[in-house]
């Protein structure tokens, strides 16, 4: 997961981005944050680009719309965060 470009978008005060962080940070996965607590475009953009999904954190590696922290918390269970 390390070799692709990890996008979370969050507000500043939601406790699952916080969350979402600390799991992503645990696997030394290196994240841009994009907050969009009083940005109304940008998080136009989140719901176009998660396919609807209006909650934070929304989760991206790559292009691929992981989820949210519950879909991120399942690939850390799985074992999956530290595949590729």
């Amino acid at each position: 997961m390390n070799k692709l470009k990890v996008i979370i978008y969050t507000t500043k005060t939601c406790g699952y981005c916080i969350l979402a962080k600390n799991l992503l940070k645990k696997y030394n996965i290196k994240y841009n944050e994009i907050d969009v607590s009083e940005d109304i475009e940008t998080k136009k953009e989140m719901v176009i680009k998660s396919l609807g999904k209006k909650t934070v954190p929304q989760i991206f590696f790559g292009q691929n719309h992981v989820g949210g922290f519950f879909e991120l918390n399942q690939l850390h269970l799985n074992g999956d965060l530290i595949k590729n």
